[in-house]
């Protein structure tokens, strides 16, 4: 199956490991694109935007399919800080004095930036110490107190490849009163997510990785029990019930998630990412990450010693860290000259396999670094 897969997608010759990055795309998506996105665009005398509009219908279906929710729950976002800051900025609860926002040290940097900026001076925003094990429901419990207005938490962390305890977080989190928000952008598409089973309160991502997609085609998706509480402040004609009623003194939210999306859409980029996320919907993220995780367990193996991601499965994301100390510079250098491609973060070499690779990637990988050790 697998060796069948390979031959879909675009790649110059084996060693590509960079999937925590970006993806390789399909060979079939420069077809869709241009029917998508083109074809409408080119039909002599037609006005394109009725059926450039059922392109974004069918990213929000994709998504659906893939993340086992409901596609009026998801709204198109040209990317994760937008749609964070679209989300805490429509939260009336966290404007008055004394609100309180939960975050780790370890999140993406540019979370961090989004919420400071989006948040008032009022709310304090609140960090779990990097030292901490994220992957610890134990340390969740010690941080998430009933002062605690909204979690926000990665799915998985793109520098130290963990892998946090959602099962756990969001039911705390909503015990305590407090609501929860969810970050995928480095596990979509490789680590199984079900909206239906989670039921976290919003949740925000992106397609450019493990979704093979390319930039701009982020998301955001809010539970419908939260949505009434929901009010963006940033908003346009497409977040109106009607966007094409054209009254200006009549603004009135758009009864679902849509209300999130703001002016005149991008189209181009959710054509992509349509045709890709059908794809790896009809695959299954479970089956995604066996093969991931089938993978890595060989590295796992050989390199015990420079492993700094977590060994145990469910604490692991779909990204190993090596650190190959005094010798990394080195390491990097001769992977690069074997046409491995890898990265290099804080932690340690950064290695993600994705459905398209095979053990012979992995068996290259392995040569060149028991060769520079």
């Amino acid at each position: 199956m697998f060796t069948e897969i390979k031959q879909d997608f675009c790649l110059q010759g084996p060693g590509y490991l960079l999937n925590h990055s970006v993806g390789r795309p399909l060979k079939s998506t420069e077809q869709a694109f241009k029917q998508a996105f083109f074809a409408p665009w080119q039909a002599s005398g037609r006005e394109p935007w009725g059926q450039w509009l059922g392109v974004v219908d069918d990213f929000t279906a994709a998504l659906a399919s893939l993340f086992h929710g409901q596609p009026q729950d998801f709204c198109p976002q040209v990317n994760l800080s937008s749609a964070l800051s679209k989300i805490v900025m429509s939260l009336g609860r966290l404007r008055r004095d004394g609100a309180v926002v939960l975050m780790s040290e370890i999140d993406f940097p540019s979370m961090g930036f989004a919420l400071k900026k989006a948040l008032p001076a009022s709310c304090e925003l609140r960090f779990i110490p990097k030292g901490l094990d994220v992957t610890d429901p134990n340390v969740w419990d010690a941080h998430i107190g009933t002062d605690v207005d909204l979690v926000f938490v990665s799915h998985a962390y793109s520098n130290t490849g963990q892998q946090a305890p959602l099962a756990q977080i969001i039911p705390l989190a909503r015990a305590r009163g407090g609501l929860s928000l969810v970050d995928v952008a480095q596990s979509a598409g490789i680590l199984p997510f079900d909206l239906a089973a989670l039921q976290p309160d919003f949740m925000i991502g992106s397609s450019v990785k493990w979704l093979c997609s390319g930039p701009g085609a982020a998301y955001l998706w809010v539970h419908p029990a939260i949505l009434p509480q929901c009010q963006p402040q940033d908003v346009g004609w497409f977040s109106h019930e009607n966007p094409f009623e054209f009254d200006i003194h009549d603004f009135r939210y758009h009864p679902t998630a849509l209300r999130f999306w703001g002016g005149t859409p991008s189209i181009a980029p959710y054509a992509i990412a349509a045709h890709s996320i059908h794809y790896f919907a009809n695959i299954g993220s479970q089956a995604m990450r066996d093969h991931n995780l089938q993978l890595m367990a060989p590295v796992v193996q050989a390199l015990d010693n420079e492993l700094v991601s977590p060994r145990e499965l469910d604490k692991r994301s779909g990204t190993l860290i090596l650190q190959f100390g005094e010798r990394q510079a080195q390491m990097m250098a001769a992977l690069a000259e074997a046409n491995i491609s890898v990265d290099a973060r804080s932690l340690g070499v950064r290695v993600s396999p994705h459905i398209y690779n095979d053990a012979a990637d992995i068996a290259m990988l392995l040569e060149v670094i028991t060769a520079n050790r």
